[in-house]
């Protein structure tokens, strides 16, 4: 599934290509996404100017004249820039086609992603609720012990719950667990504030090495500009399940923590 550096990089990959650009058209080859693309994404969208790009946790957010297009990429979608007329595959389900002769063209081939409209983006149920951006002032290791008083949930999934904190997923939990040297079955409630303050600054380090990387390529991700991220060639436990740890040869362990696969070194991590 694309993670947060994943729609980051997508955002990047695309922002200065459509910023600025009226949409022509829209084509909704498929509206059966996650949920049924409704046709005020048609009607609002149709003719108005996209003013900016922007993220929410792993929503892509397109700013318009119209309102808000509000995308997810599901578990295997991505967004790519092709010219207007292209011939569509199977899986490409929305073509927003802009004045300048491209079209913003979402593939998805297990249709999990999902496109709405609105016009308030952050007040729509689907991102009301959600916490802090990792990357953000407000997410630090003060943050996290507070939130974390009194919980007995591990702190790997306590750290994955987009109420806590958006966008850190599965991989990047595990990573950045590693580099803080925190067992990723401890209870979230009995982490020290200095143990937090080390695993927010890890968790930031490891988002921004991944978005800088272009994300990490599992199965068929690819960013915005249709090219492939790396990040996967500098994991450091993910993945790495009986390798030696890249920093005591301790062979790594993978155990299933909250029906997700986690790698972790047994003795780096306590």
């Amino acid at each position: 599934m694309p993670e947060l550096p994943e729609v980051e990089t997508s955002r990047r990959g695309i922002a200065p290509h459509i910023e600025g650009q009226t949409i022509a058209n829209v084509v909704i080859r498929d509206r059966r996404l996650r949920w049924p693309v409704s046709e005020e994404v048609d009607r609002h969208l149709t003719g108005a100017t996209i003013n900016s790009v922007g993220r929410r946790a792993k929503y892509l957010l397109i700013e318009t004249t119209g309102g808000t297009a509000i995308l997810h990429l599901g578990m295997s979608g991505h967004v790519y820039l092709v010219d207007t007329g292209t011939p569509a595959g199977v899986h490409d389900h929305v073509d927003l086609e802009l004045d300048s002769g491209m079209a913003l063209r979402l593939t998805d081939p297990r249709r999990f992603g999902s496109l709405h409209w609105c016009l308030e983006p952050l007040e729509h149920p689907l991102l009301a609720k959600l916490g802090p951006e990792p990357l953000s002032d407000d997410f630090n290791g003060e943050y996290l012990w507070q939130r974390s008083r009194g919980r007995r949930i591990a702190v790997k999934p306590f750290i994955m719950n987009a109420d806590v904190v958006v966008g850190v997923g599965n991989i990047y939990a595990s990573e950045s667990l590693f580099i803080a040297g925190i067992h990723p079955k401890r209870p979230a409630g009995r982490i020290a504030l200095a143990r937090y303050e080390k695993l927010a600054d890890a968790i930031k380090a490891v988002l921004e090495r991944a978005i800088r990387a272009g994300g990490t390529t599992l199965r068929d991700f690819y960013g915005g500009n249709g090219e492939s991220g790396y990040f996967q060639q500098e994991l450091d436990v993910y993945g790495r399940s009986d390798e030696p740890c890249r920093i005591c040869d301790t062979t790594l362990t993978t155990v299933v923590l909250g029906q997700r696969a986690t790698y972790y070194c047994k003795r780096c991590q306590t």
